[in-house]
């Protein structure tokens, strides 16, 4: 502000001197939306892309291959950092001295003969710049050579591979280098050398636009693998490609994925990883460390855990194994069952196509009583050994023969007379012998003109007068089933929607639950009514390239001498079974080895007794090792200069001096004793015992299943 009271037309910080008015600004157009607004910005496929181009490399049974870095089949020796960074100095004080003897002349001047005997006279006058140059260079030269050998001798590089930057970047993956395009996966080669070009564009497109799932890639390759297989022609597969691009060939649900994952799978190699496995004296080298994950390659030789509650059968094992295989059933490469307590946390009802709840008046699907078989003699051997198949007698070679028997002689006749089979109660009044039911079979037998369904009738209501007659335990467990709470449950007469294991023909997902409180009994019965009915139908499949499996997550009281037979069987079929136990005890004593022998993996989870342990460590067998037997003999010393120094070492040590014998032996020895299953695995860990499809095996590795 000036004396006049004018402002000065230099202005303050705050009011800026105004500029002179210049040509009106001319608006400029606001750029073009790329997506309509409220919607979210687009994905991206690099976490897609980067996940499929991960190296998987061949590795043994049971790795998790996916980034996998093989290791060397044996241990190499390994110096203790002690006596290596020991070594090191020493090596370094001995580098040392040499160059400082050296230097000062005391071994003489000949070393620096070469150097004389190469340079010309005139680079040797004072003050040369060449001389100079020389002269050091040749000094350099002979300390590289003297640092050089005391390195070797000191084992310089392997401080600086454990100690140094390699051991610092080992942590982080490398980033790998983008595969040539012939080579690329995202590319889809298959499909180009076939000549469908178009359609490989299309799912590479997807693929780099954040649009396409593994399991939507695993389903299309299982697709593609169909029209190499001659099952699809290649005109619908490319059709269908063009058309709906990465959600092509979906599953019948139309979900392409579950509401949730809890494990980690890799759907390109089929695994799932259940943990880590221990670094471990006692696990192989080449498994130390690295991920365990089951596929269907190990599945189908079928899984047995056993450990007690708590110990991480459901949570650690059955869940992720059951997650991975609907995973699979979404690809289009598996059909899944599993089997469990109402509440048993096997995953939500959303991640099933069919949800049984057996006993839950709610419940949308009926479990059908005979397996979907219209066969009388193939019902009755199903439903014999769900009902008594735990009373035959405990013995590899025995069977429930005499209950099929009684049971065919009555189903045979009635599906004649009523086109069905009989519901519960109604099978219960025949095999309880009572007059109207029987009365009412024969008249309508009589009608139909079904002798030989006569003669069966005949010889039941015969057999019944017998005091030996199975028919009235038969009836006891059919009364099991005969109760209010499954009143609405194994409806024969077609107005209920009963699920039947012959659709296991098809990738679809089904969860049984079995009732939770007051029917344990009943429980056991239709658990081993499921495992029945699931190896009679995946051994008759016609296709099967679909692999199969049934996860049940407790077979308390299912295993017996059929159940054993079935399991073997289901190897050659494509399929594989799940079975968790709390212990042993709860299978026949003679019926542990034929379990143990007819799975091809088995599982001991931390808390097992040393009866189960015992089991374990029988089936494991024997390995050969090395026994080391280290003996100190005190050394006697003759002349009086050593029994000064022995006293002087005595006096500084406290201990006598002594000699130390090694002798080295192979001996015999259990690959895990029972005391070490039960006793020596830690909380959370299990020892598992690996056996694929085409024979080769992993020893017992001992596993985190929290990593």
């Amino acid at each position: 502000m000036n004396s006049d009271g004018t402002q000065d037309a230099r202005g303050t910080h705050a009011d800026p001197v105004p500029r002179p008015a210049g040509p009106p600004d001319v608006p400029t157009a606001p750029p073009r939306p790329t997506r309509a607004p409220g919607m979210p910005p687009p994905p991206d496929g690099s976490a897609f892309l980067t996940w499929l181009r991960t190296p998987r490399p061949e590795a043994l049974p049971g790795v998790w291959r996916f980034g996998h870095r093989p290791r060397p089949e044996e241990e190499p020796e390994r110096v203790p950092g002690r006596q290596l960074l020991s070594g090191a100095l020493i090596a370094f004080l001995v580098g040392w001295l040499i160059w400082s003897l050296l230097w000062n002349g005391y071994l003489g001047g000949w070393w620096l003969l070469p150097l004389y005997a190469m340079i010309p006279d005139s680079w040797a006058e004072p003050h040369s710049f060449g001389a100079v140059v020389v002269v050091y260079a040749y000094y350099v030269l002979i300390a590289g050579i003297i640092m050089v050998g005391v390195g070797r001798l000191g084992r310089w590089s392997e401080i600086w591979r454990r100690y140094g930057p390699p051991a610092w970047r080992r942590g982080p993956a490398r980033e790998q280098r983008p595969p040539a395009p012939e080579a690329d996966p995202a590319t889809w080669p298959a499909l180009r050398a076939a000549g469908a070009t178009d359609a490989a564009e299309r799912l590479a497109a997807d693929a780099r636009a954040g649009l396409m799932r593994d399991v939507d890639q695993a389903r299309i390759a299982r697709a593609w693998q169909g029209v190499r297989n001659g099952r699809h022609s290649l005109a619908t597969f490319t059709g269908a490609v063009l058309q709906e691009g990465a959600a092509a060939c979906a599953h019948p649900s139309g979900a392409r994925d579950l509401p949730a994952r809890q494990a980690r799978h890799d759907l390109l190699t089929g695994q799932v990883r259940l943990g880590t496995t221990a670094d471990d004296p006692r696990n192989p080298y080449a498994y130390r460390g690295t991920g365990l994950a089951l596929g269907p390659e190990l599945l189908g030789t079928s899984l047995l855990a056993v450990g007690p509650a708590g110990s991480g059968k459901t949570g650690g094992v059955v869940r992720p194994l059951a997650e991975s295989l609907c995973l699979h059933a979404l690809a289009g490469k598996a059909a899944v069952v599993v089997v469990g307590a109402a509440g048993a946390g096997l995953g939500e009802s959303d991640a099933y196509d069919v949800v049984v709840r057996i006993g839950n008046p709610e419940s949308v699907y009926d479990l059908d009583l005979y397996g979907g078989t219209t066969d009388p003699d193939e019902a009755a051997a199903v439903l014999a050994e769900a009902l008594v198949g735990d009373l035959a007698d405990p013995h590899p070679g025995s069977d429930s023969r005499r209950s099929t028997t009684v049971l065919a002689q009555l189903l045979g006749p009635f599906r004649a007379v009523h086109g069905r089979f009989p519901s519960v109660p109604e099978l219960r009044q025949l095999l309880d012998g009572a007059p109207g039911p029987l009365a009412e079979l024969r008249s309508g037998l009589l009608a139909a003109g079904q002798e030989s369904l006569l003669r069966e009738l005949d010889a039941r209501e015969r057999q019944m007068a017998h005091p030996g007659d199975v028919g009235g335990t038969l009836a006891d467990r059919v009364a099991l089933l005969d109760r209010p709470a499954f009143a609405g449950f194994f409806d024969t007469s077609g107005q209920s929607r009963p699920f039947s294991l012959k659709a296991l023909d098809h990738p679809v997902r089904v969860r049984v639950d079995l009732p939770r409180r007051g029917h344990a009994d009943a429980s056991r019965m239709l658990a081993r009514l499921v495992l029945a009915q699931f190896t009679a139908s995946v051994t008759v499949r016609e296709d099967r390239s679909l692999f199969a499996c049934l996860v049940l997550d407790d077979a308390t009281g299912v295993v017996t001498p059929e159940a054993v037979r079935g399991i073997q069987r289901l190897r050659s079929a494509n399929a594989g079974a799940v079975l968790t136990l709390r212990t042993l005890d709860d299978v026949p004593r003679p019926l542990r080895g034929p379990l143990l022998g007819a799975t091809g993996c088995r599982m001991a989870l931390s808390g097992v007794t040393p009866w189960d342990g015992q089991d374990f460590a029988e089936v494991w067998g024997k390995e050969w090792t090395e026994a080391r037997d280290v003996t100190d003999r005190q050394i006697i010393a003759e002349s009086p200069a050593g029994k000064a120094v022995h006293a002087l070492r005595r006096a500084i040590t406290g201990k006598a001096p002594t000699a130390r014998a090694v002798t080295v032996r192979q001996v015999e020895r259990e690959r895990w004793s029972a005391s070490e299953l039960a006793h020596g695995v830690p909380a959370g860990h299990a020892v598992l015992s690996l056996t694929d499809v085409k024979g080769e095996h992993a020893p017992p590795l001992l596993v985190d299943l929290r990593e």
